[in-house]
């Protein structure tokens, strides 16, 4: 078990230290092949749990303990708590982890709170909001703006949400259920065809050459609002998952991205899955390009955003986006929203969309824009899979929405 953790460990120390992303982290560290199922399962487990143990930590230890002990105890805390390891292989592996790292003068005091914390019984918090917090381990500004938004147990039941499949999409030309079924794996359909909840279904040489690829159910939702044309303009398009599932409707795709990096996720994306009709363009949709002027009788907006309709899958978010960074992002939003409208064609549609569960980066947006830009009205649109109609458009919700904490308007320019 020591290698686990270490190999746990080493991922998680370019998260918390150095800003990583957890999939770049875990894509760039050298992990022992036969743990890494466990290794990923720990990295994101620690990082989805982080404000839970580091409320327990705070309340066992008189000291906070420095940044690269407090990990080790994390890692510890996360086995025996949410993986049911046993407790002393669990201490054992951790202190010898602590040795290994050349920390051996901590290794007493690695000892001393994993084994405290498995003897002894510390309650939540009273108060019922920063139970909320510490319980599902989600900043306390988040909770207090998911019940201010929704209430009390809609906002419990948001962030109680939890999952153990994939939803994975298959291009049209495939028969996605036969293949599933001829591999012997459990899964069901969704409303959209070639899109199925998986389990244990993991990358493979068929996902290399594009036989599948994964696709949050938000996403796909998006897709299928956004619906088919001549042209397309995809705003923030990387890593391009939405550009490649909207080739199979649209007949050219001009894919944005601001960086250059970025934008290779998107080349890489494309050739994965043999798509030949949309173009990348390493650009800032928040600055006017004359080029594209009423150029698309579709834009999608899908903008820089808090992600926290996605916390499941992204659980490092709740390491970096706080409540001030959430505030700035409106301006970037509306921005990205008002220069590319300018690329609508007359009778076109402009498609808003982010993965945030909160109304000041949602419905908020299209009511300044619509003030702003009387061309333009927002028309109904529906979903197979179940939400909350808003004043101008969809907010899917994790606990209703098959997963999906997404939210999504459609604009049509009507001059």
């Amino acid at each position: 078990m020591v290698n686990l953790f270490y190999d746990a460990y080493s991922v998680l120390c370019k998260v918390y230290f150095y800003g990583a992303y957890i999939d770049k982290a875990l894509y760039s560290t050298a992990i022992e092949p036969l743990n890494k199922a466990k290794t990923v399962k720990i990295c994101y487990g620690v990082l989805d749990k982080d404000l839970y143990l580091e409320y327990f930590i705070c309340k066992l230890c008189e000291r906070s303990p420095k940044q690269k002990i407090k990990l080790i105890v994390k890692i510890g805390m996360y086995a025996i708590r949410f993986l049911g390891k046993k407790p002393f292989a669990v201490i054992d592996s951790a202190v010898e982890l602590t040795k290994k790292l050349g920390k051996a003068g901590n290794a007493g005091f690695v000892n001393a709170v994993l084994r405290k914390f498995c003897v002894t019984d510390i309650a939540l918090p009273e108060n019922k909001t920063e139970r909320l917090s510490v319980e599902y381990s989600t900043p306390l500004f988040a909770v207090e703006k998911l019940i201010s938004e929704y209430g009390f147990d809609t906002a419990e039941k948001i962030l109680s949400f939890d999952k153990d499949y994939n939803y994975v999409r298959f291009p049209l030309s495939e028969d996605g259920a036969k293949y599933l079924t001829e591999r012997g794996y459990e899964f069901e359909s969704t409303p959209f065809k070639n899109v199925f909840s998986v389990k244990k279904l993991a990358k493979n040489e068929d996902f290399d050459s594009g036989v599948f690829t994964f696709q949050s159910i938000g996403s796909v939702a998006i897709c299928d609002i956004v619906g088919g044309g001549e042209k397309l303009f995809d705003a923030c398009a990387a890593p391009g998952g939405k550009s490649c599932a909207l080739s199979q409707n649209f007949s050219s795709i001009v894919a944005a991205e601001i960086h250059e990096h970025r934008a290779e996720l998107i080349r890489a994306y494309l050739n994965r899955m043999k798509v030949e009709n949309v173009t990348v363009s390493v650009s800032d949709s928040s600055v006017y390009n004359q080029e594209f002027l009423k150029c698309f009788d579709a834009v999608l907006c899908d903008v820089p955003c808090s992600c926290y309709g996605t916390i499941k899958d992204n659980p490092d978010v709740k390491l970096r986006k706080t409540a001030q960074s959430v505030l700035g992002l409106f301006d970037t939003q509306l921005a990205i929203l008002n220069n590319c409208s300018r690329y609508v064609s007359d009778n076109g549609f402009l498609i808003y969309s982010t993965c945030s569960i909160f109304n000041e980066e949602n419905d908020l947006i299209i009511e300044r824009f619509l003030l702003d830009n009387p061309n333009f009205k927002a028309v109904d649109i529906v979903s197979p899979i179940n939400s909350v109609k808003k004043n101008y458009g969809l907010q899917f919700l994790p606990h209703i929405s098959m997963g999906a904490g997404f939210y999504c308007a459609k604009l049509k320019k009507i001059g």
